[in-house]
Parts: structure tokens; sequence; C-alpha cells
């Protein structure tokens, strides 16, 4: 959690909130892969990389 909360202070304090959506993206995308590799999903994950 000591990562999660410098990186919240470094965008706010270098005012680069614009890495906030970029971010959840990746860890949205990250989570679909993780959560979806042992599921029936799987073939259709994949299909969409």
């Amino acid at each position: 959690m000591d990562f999660l909360r410098d990186l919240w202070l470094f965008m706010k304090e270098r005012k680069k909130f614009w890495l906030a959506p970029m971010i959840i993206v990746l860890l949205l995308m990250g989570l679909l892969i993780v959560f979806g590799g042992g599921s029936a999903l799987a073939p259709f994950i994949y299909t969409l990389f």
C-alpha cells in the first residue's frame, strides 16, 4: 500500500493527474487477464489481445 500512497502523492505534488486514467486502465486489464485466465471465458478474453 505504500506504493499506491507514494504514487498518489507524486501525482498530487507534480500535478500529473492525467496518469490516473492510464493507471486504472492498466490495472483493470491486468485483473481481467489474471482472473479470466483460469475461467471458461479465457478463450474469449485472449482474442481481445
